[in-house]
């Protein structure tokens, strides 16, 4: 295997309803420092977020919810309708996300993490990560599996699921980028899964 540098920087990626975020937790639990995009983009779209002022003078006070935070279920249906409103939010998101990231990625190194995992959704859509990254696991699914998984935690419908789907990195470009692939279809149960991410954690020195 060859010798990497330490700590490693892993980027874990997976298309919606893949089980992406099972598996950071679960290398999170086997020793790893987890980096969650999805997760500080939500700390940032959340009540008194750092995104909202901007995202309340961009789309105005109908994608604020009464809390305070982002409308989720508005921006998306806008999002997935008008490539140019998803643009702008990605414009006041995504910098927010990275900057947050790299903060806690200095953390973890500050703390003598061996490995880092950047759990990061569009991780093959980005041509920006090959430098960043030391290796690229995918997590993959049949799109059926996705469909099923995503519609079973959500109100969203199977064409929704679809237009998600459609929206993001297909199978065969996320696959072309990994370094490993998790199979996590639907007949793999989270004992298997978990013997999977095992072997991937010991692969990269946990």
């Amino acid at each position: 295997m060859a010798t990497y540098r330490q700590p490693l920087r892993l980027g874990l990626t997976g298309g919606i309803g893949s089980g992406k975020s099972t598996v950071g937790q679960m290398l999170a639990s086997f020793g790893a420092a987890l980096i969650d995009a999805d997760q500080i983009s939500r700390e940032v779209t959340g009540p008194g977020g750092a995104a909202m002022p901007a995202i309340q003078s961009t789309f105005g006070d109908a994608y604020v919810d009464a809390s305070g935070a982002l409308d989720r279920a508005r921006m998306r249906q806008l999002a997935f309708s008008q490539p140019l409103a998803r643009s702008q939010l990605e414009a006041i998101v995504h910098p927010m996300v990275a900057l947050h990231s790299q903060q806690r990625i200095q953390q973890a190194i500050q703390t003598g993490a061996r490995l880092i995992v950047q759990d990061i959704p569009l991780l093959a859509e980005s041509g920006r990560w090959a430098r960043q990254l030391d290796t690229v696991v995918v997590v993959d699914c049949a799109e059926q599996t996705q469909i099923e998984r995503v519609m079973l935690r959500s109100s969203l419908s199977a064409d929704a699921v679809r237009g998600i789907i459609a929206s993001q990195a297909s199978r065969t470009a996320r696959r072309a980028v990994a370094d490993v692939v998790i199979a996590n279809d639907a007949h793999c149960t989270l004992e298997q899964l978990q013997a999977e991410v095992r072997q991937v954690a010991a692969l990269f020195g946990l």
